[in-house]
C-alpha cells in the first residue's frame, strides 16, 4: 500500500509534536513516561526556592518543585507543590526540608524519610522545616565571637585608661624612686650574699665539726636504741602504775591533812591552847624563863653545898 504525501506529512507532524511535548516537559524536569506523584508542603518562608528546583531523597534526585503559590486564606503561607518521580514509599512523618545546595544559595528540597508504617498518599501534605541560611549560620557562629571581641576591646580600653592614670608625672616619679630603691636593695642583697658566702667559707671547719657532732649524736641514739626503748618502757610502766593507783584518794587525804594543819596553825596564831599561849603570851614565856633560871640556881647551890640538902648517917 502506497502512503501518500499528506499522510507522511501528518505522521511527521504528530511525531514532531510528541517530541516537542516530551522535550518541553523534559526541560521542565518532567518525564511524561514515568508515573508521577504529587505532594504538598506548606511554608511561611521558602528562602528563595523556585519552580523546577530539585527534590532529593538521601541525595538522589527524586523529583522537582512543580509550582509555588500563596494560600487563598491570605495568611501569607506559601504552598509548594512537589512532583515525585521515584516510586519510593514515603511515611506520613516524612519532612520536606528546604536546604542550600551550594555557597551561591541555590535551593532544593530534601525529604527526610520518617519511620511510621503509615504512608503518604498522592496529594497529601508533608511536614516541613527550613535549614538555616549561610548568613544565619555565620551569624550564629560569629555572633558569640563578636560579643567576646567587643568585651575584650572594652577590657583593653579600660586597661589602657588605667595605665594612663598610673603613668602620670607624679606616678612616674614614684616608680622611678621605687626602682632606685629596688636597685639599692639588690645591691645590699648582693653585698649580704657575698658576706654570707665569705662567712660560710671561713666557718666551713666549724660547720663540719657541728655536722660531725650531730652525726655522732645520731649514731649514739641509734646504737642505744634498745636502752632508750627500755627507759621509755619503764616510764610507761611507771605512768601506768600511777594511773592504776588511787591518786584521787591520796590527794584528798593530803588536802585534808593540810586543812587540819592550817586549822591548828590558825588556833596557835590566835593564842588558843597551850601552844598558842606559849607562842603569843610573853608572861608565860617570862615565867618559864624565871623558873628555869631559879632551877639552874638551885642546881648550882646543890652542887656547891650538897650537905645542906643531903644528910648521911652511918649509924
Amino acid at each position: 500500500m502506497k502512503i501518500n504525501r499528506e499522510t507522511k506529512i501528518g505522521i511527521i507532524f504528530i511525531v514532531a509534536a510528541g517530541l516537542l511535548y516530551w522535550g518541553y516537559n523534559f526541560l521542565k524536569g518532567k518525564d511524561v513516561f514515568i508515573k508521577e506523584r504529587t505532594f504538598y508542603a506548606r511554608y511561611y518562608d521558602v528562602s528563595g526556592l523556585s519552580k523546577s528546583d530539585p527534590v532529593f531523597i538521601n541525595g538522589l534526585r527524586a523529583g522537582n518543585v512543580k509550582s509555588l503559590y500563596f494560600e487563598p486564606d491570605h495568611s501569607g503561607r506559601i504552598m509548594v507543590e512537589l512532583q515525585i518521580t521515584q516510586d519510593f514509599p514515603l511515611p506520613s512523618n516524612t519532612i520536606a526540608k528546604i536546604v542550600s545546595t551550594d555557597l551561591m544559595g541555590t535551593k532544593a528540597i530534601t525529604l527526610h524519610i520518617g519511620d511510621t508504617p503509615n504512608l503518604l498518599l498522592d496529594g497529601d501534605t508533608m511536614n516541613t522545616s527550613i535549614e538555616s541560611t549561610l548568613q544565619e549560620q555565620m551569624e550564629q557562629t560569629i555572633g558569640p565571637l563578636k560579643h567576646k571581641a567587643e568585651e575584650l576591646l572594652s577590657s583593653v580600653d579600660e586597661i589602657i585608661g588605667n595605665l594612663q592614670t598610673i603613668l602620670n608625672s607624679e606616678t612616674s616619679e614614684n616608680i622611678k624612686s621605687s626602682l632606685g630603691h629596688l636597685e639599692k636593695s639588690l645591691v645590699n642583697v648582693e653585698s649580704v650574699t657575698g658576706s654570707l658566702d665569705s662567712l660560710l667559707s671561713q666557718e666551713t671547719s666549724s660547720i663540719k665539726r657541728i655536722l660531725d657532732n650531730a652525726e655522732s649524736i645520731t649514731s649514739n641514739l641509734r646504737n642505744n636504741n634498745e636502752h632508750l626503748t627500755s627507759i621509755l618502757t619503764n616510764f610507761h610502766e611507771i605512768s601506768d602504775s600511777l594511773v592504776a593507783a588511787d591518786m584521787a584518794s591520796t590527794l584528798r587525804y593530803a588536802n585534808k591533812s593540810l586543812e587540819d594543819f592550817s586549822f591548828v596553825m590558825n588556833k596557835i596564831n590566835n593564842g588558843e591552847g597551850s601552844m598558842g599561849a606559849l607562842m603569843n603570851n610573853d608572861t608565860l614565856y617570862l615565867e618559864m624563863e624565871k623558873s628555869a633560871r631559879d632551877l639552874n640556881l638551885l642546881l648550882e647551890d646543890i652542887k656547891a653545898n650538897p650537905g645542906r640538902y643531903v644528910k648521911f648517917s652511918l649509924f
